[in-house]
């Protein structure tokens, strides 16, 4: 009983650890050295999901593909498949297709640099709370090639597709030596200057990126949430039987010595 009461217990901590080190893998800083935000959680929510749907097929689904995911699956967030063929679907797809993109990886190299990843799983590679970062990093710079660059992501080959929403920003830097290296310059981020306004308001458009990145999130596994749920009930169950298991052999040892 004592050892699988240590294995229980080896397993408990196990568990805690993963969960831990997944916590603060998506809690560091960007490859680029950019603090990320935390994303807001809005997987229980079908609205945000719906919303961000939208503006998923409209912005991301042209140049990125979702091919893990079919159109149909979208009635988990509460779509009907007339819904759906109405509002989602901008090619001559069917419901039940999967969510690709005409765009070859040859064009995609061609146009970007590298072919754009496709997105069914990137919330899980990237975490929510880097993609809701980058989404709202985006500033004007004529020396790359699209005129875009990115805190998150520095020289990042995609242009801001949602500038219009945003508006126009540049980034201020601060330039100083580096005081290991006099002779190396570096530069820290200091904040944002919007140069044109756009159709949002900035807390609107948080608000819609957090409904993409939740719609993004969902997309790479639909049945997070039930799976989370089903972990509860398996521990409380398995809390149970411990402690079952032990009162049973308590009971049994009790008239032996």
């Amino acid at each position: 009983m004592k050892r699988i009461l240590q294995t229980i217990m080896g397993a408990c901590q196990v568990v805690a650890l993963l969960a831990a080190l997944g916590f603060a893998a998506n809690a560091n800083a960007s490859e680029g050295g950019y603090p990320l935000d935390t994303a807001p959680n809005r997987l229980s929510n079908n609205a945000s999901l719906q919303n961000g749907a939208k503006i998923f097929v409209n912005y991301c689904l042209n140049c990125h593909a979702a091919s893990s995911v079919r159109y149909n699956r979208l009635r988990d967030i509460g779509l009907t498949d007339q819904q759906i063929k109405d509002n989602l679907i901008l090619t001559n797809a069917k419901v039940g297709d999967l969510m690709t993109i005409a765009l070859t990886p040859k064009e995609g190299k061609q146009y970007f640099g590298k072919n754009p990843p496709d997105l069914s799983v990137e919330a899980r590679a990237r975490g929510t709370d880097w993609l809701y970062t980058y989404f709202r990093t985006f500033y004007k710079d004529d020396t790359t090639q699209t005129g875009w660059n990115n805190l998150v992501y520095p020289n990042v080959g995609m242009p801001h597709v949602l500038w219009q929403m945003q508006g126009e920003r540049a980034a201020k830097f601060d330039v100083h030596k580096d005081p290991h290296d006099p002779a190396r310059m570096e530069k820290t981020f200091i904040g944002f200057e919007q140069i044109t306004p756009g159709t949002m308001k900035p807390q609107e458009y948080d608000d819609n990126i957090a409904d993409l990145v939740a719609f993004m999130s969902w997309m790479a596994e639909p049945v997070q949430l039930e799976r989370k749920r089903l972990g509860v009930i398996v521990l409380l169950f398995l809390a149970f039987f411990t402690l079952v298991a032990w009162r049973l052999n308590k009971a049994y040892w009790k008239d032996i010595h």
